[in-house]
């Protein structure tokens, strides 16, 4: 007969063994809207449940199931533009980008809408639902290559905006009038600035095939690249969300078909989910959404 000890050991062994069958059984899986040289939504098994038409930059899987998107810019749309489309394509909304390109959007409350132009005047917007600018925001950022000024620029809870710029290898808080409030150089080019609830910032940089997270003082406590992963995967960091669960997931845009292009990595850097395709485009930016394809409330991204 086992003893008290013995039992209890292989209670706590047989526990163990069911808990990592559990997780064997039950595989991390997402949905989650893509953008970039194509642009759709697909499901947790990866089949592809709606698609678009246009390339795009950025966008936004809205609570009422429309889709809300800056779009690169083509014959339609010199200068890029923003739009929300319905399941159908449908558009019920545009704004017509009036410098080079747009390159960002987020919706924001009472149906308005921010949005970043990169041309010889960077600037950041807001929009009402009939097109009108509500505030116009000067960018401090250079003008010799006008596609390398912003990326995805966001509003904060504060009212500010935190903007990447990326050839200037800085991230800059500015206020309503265009005035910096902070601001923090990076290692390489930032395509992706999050700032997260407890004032820290998460950044991904580009060429640099990494993601760090800096504190309110620009001090960098985290960061994450290929020589912490297997396979190294990071191939062009651009897109990145913060989970609600604390694990970050990361595009590649420079990934083609056959490639990973979506890695989501715990604050230990350990792997738990990649997404591979046999599409040629990489990733952009996406937006992870729940099993029934909803977007978290206050997405990290």
């Amino acid at each position: 007969m086992l003893s008290l000890r013995s039992r209890t050991a292989l209670a706590g062994l047989l526990a163990s063994l069911l808990a990592s069958a559990a997780i064997a059984a039950d595989p991390i899986t997402h949905a989650f809207l893509v953008t970039g040289g194509e642009t759709f939504i697909t499901d947790g098994s990866g089949k592809a449940t709606w698609k678009y038409p246009l390339s795009t930059r950025d966008g936004w899987v809205l609570d009422n199931g429309n889709v809300l998107l800056a779009l690169s810019k083509n014959k339609e749309y010199p200068g890029g533009a923003v739009v929300e489309v319905n399941a159908d394509g449908k558009v019920l909304f545009e704004f017509k980008g009036t410098q080079s390109e747009v390159n960002t959007v987020q919706p924001l409350g009472d149906g308005k809408v921010m949005l970043t132009e990169a041309g010889p005047k960077p600037r950041l917007l807001e929009v009402d639902r009939e097109g009108k600018v509500l505030i116009d925001v000067p960018l401090t950022a250079q003008t010799k290559d006008i596609h390398l000024q912003t990326r995805m620029a966001r509003k904060l809870a504060n009212g500010n905006y935190l903007v990447p710029q990326l050839l200037d290898k800085v991230v800059r808080e500015y206020d309503a009038k265009g005035k910096v409030i902070w601001e923090v150089k990076t290692p390489n080019m930032p395509f992706t600035a999050i700032r997260l609830p407890d004032g820290n910032t998460l950044i991904g940089c580009t060429h640099g095939n990494m993601v760090i997270e800096v504190d309110k003082d620009g001090k960098e406590v985290w960061r994450v690249t290929n020589d912490d992963l297997e396979g190294k995967p990071l191939s062009d960091t651009c897109g990145v969300q913060r989970l609600e669960n604390g694990n970050t997931v990361i595009a590649s845009y420079r990934a083609t078909a056959k490639q990973v292009k979506l890695t989501e990595v715990t604050r230990e850097k350990k792997i738990v989910w990649t997404y591979t395709d046999d599409r040629k485009a990489g990733i952009h930016h996406f937006q992870i959404l729940d099993a029934k394809g909803k977007p978290e409330k206050n997405p990290l991204r």
